[in-house]
């Protein structure tokens, strides 16, 4: 009897333990579980803030990328404008020393309108025609041209009307009919219109 009692409490003690082996167990899997859960709840966490820094970067990147391209495009502007404004200087190197001489020029042309009789000054009058065709030359050569004024009709943009009279017979209205002073123009640019005449 005391054997049969040795027995059960033996079977007793072994479920006991059977039954302890199985709490532990599912303890250690619960326990398990809830690290898992936690893990994966701290990866979406870390996952989420990866995805808000990238987001931020790539913002920032952006921006910089934009600011870059705006900077290179100004550049670019202002490259181009410079090399138009030196074309432009280049093109009208000449104009103001152009300008300084057409007061000399009108004084030689007026001198070359005066009649002379004795022979010293029409040698005189030889040497300042010599003087002009030479001066006429040089500026031709440097693309300074008189412009066209006598009967032509009337351009504000070359001409500048000083007088208007009627128009008589032979005459077309708004043409011009006297100079009183050459204009003259270097390249495409007016240096200075020509004073004139217009008969309307």
């Amino acid at each position: 009897m005391a054997e049969k009692e040795d027995i059960k409490q033996t079977e007793q003690e072994q479920d006991r333990a059977t039954v302890e082996k199985e709490d532990v167990k599912e303890k250690s899997e619960s326990t398990q579980e809830a690290q898992t859960d936690a893990d994966l709840s701290k990866e979406d966490s870390l996952d989420l803030e990866m995805q808000e820094k990238v987001k931020d970067l790539q913002s920032k990147l952006d921006s910089m990328e934009d600011k870059y391209l705006r900077a290179e495009a100004e550049m670019a502007n202002m490259h181009t404008r410079f090399k138009k404004e030196q074309a432009q200087l280049l093109k009208y190197a000449g104009q103001d020393l152009a300008k300084a001489i057409l007061p000399a020029i009108d004084n030689l042309t007026r001198a070359l309108e005066i009649e002379v009789d004795d022979k010293a000054s029409q040698q005189l009058k030889h040497g300042v025609e010599m003087v002009a065709q030479n001066v006429e030359t040089a500026l031709k050569e440097n693309q300074v041209t008189k412009i066209a004024a006598l009967g032509k009709k009337f351009d504000p943009t070359l001409h500048q009307a000083v007088q208007t009279v009627p128009v008589e017979e032979g005459q077309t209205a708004e043409t011009i009919v006297k100079v009183f002073q050459d204009g003259y123009m270097f390249k495409d640019r007016v240096l200075r219109p020509a004073m004139v005449v217009v008969a309307q």
